[in-house]
């Protein structure tokens, strides 16, 4: 990853959209930010995101922040605006299977990688979420704290979690016994439990020391027949809904 362009500098006061402002006036545009959502979670897919919005007023989106100070509530008003203000946008999910194999890390690198080849429009400039993405052809940073100090970023953070949460209230009615629907498969007391008792299901990651635990007991019922797991999914401004 680059610099930011030379002679181009952020106020500490400049806000969400500092970077963006930045970037627009040394003409490194569009400007796309990139993120992801639910690298720490135990069970469920890794889900990437990346956003282009507009320059000046039009791409600042009413109620942006960082989608994990965002009620539930807020992220679906900011996820309504961010996809009808957006220049183009995508999302990209991979299932808990490829989280196992490729780490999750790697996985999530790939993820990124897939979601800003999936744009319809090529960015000029990549911001990143605290770690930086290389060989895109493009300049990029990583942004420490991206996610609160940058709008591109912040968008597709939401863009991330809207989708992934979406996704786990699904996984919810497979697998009702671990309560999908309320901890989106991140470790609570109440996962835990379920865990402890259960087992884990297809949808949790082995990589994860706790459900390697929870695995590893010989007096776990055997699992009821379900679905397959869930397969990757990617998504674009490009898609017809």
């Amino acid at each position: 990853m680059t610099q930011m362009p030379r002679g181009s500098t952020i106020r500490r006061d400049a806000g969400l959209y500092g970077y963006e402002r930045a970037l627009e006036r040394a003409g490194m545009t569009p400007i796309a930010g990139v993120d992801e959502a639910g690298r720490g979670a135990c069970a469920g897919p890794l889900v990437a995101a990346a956003a282009i919005l507009p320059p000046g007023k039009r791409g600042e989106v009413p109620g942006l922040a960082d989608s994990k100070l965002l009620s539930a509530k807020q992220r679906e008003e900011c996820y309504a605006h961010i996809l009808r203000r957006a220049v183009a946008w995508s999302v990209v999910t991979m299932p808990s299977s490829d989280c196992d194999r490729m780490g999750m890390h790697v996985v999530n690198i790939e993820a990124l990688r897939r979601a800003l080849a999936r744009l319809t429009v090529r960015p000029g400039y990549v911001l990143t979420d605290g770690f930086g993405v290389d060989g895109l052809g493009v300049p990029g940073l990583a942004v420490w704290k991206g996610d609160r100090v940058s709008g591109s970023i912040a968008a597709a953070s939401v863009i991330a979690k809207v989708t992934r949460d979406a996704m786990m209230v699904r996984l919810h009615e497979d697998y009702p016994a671990y309560d999908f629907a309320t901890h989106k498969g991140y470790v609570t007391p109440e996962h835990q439990a379920a865990l402890r008792l259960h087992g884990p299901c297809r949808e949790h990651r082995t990589r994860f020391i706790n459900v390697r635990v929870a695995g590893s007991r010989s007096d776990l019922p055997p699992m009821r027949q379900r679905r397959p797991a869930m397969a990757g999914q990617e998504r674009s401004s490009a898609d017809e809904f």
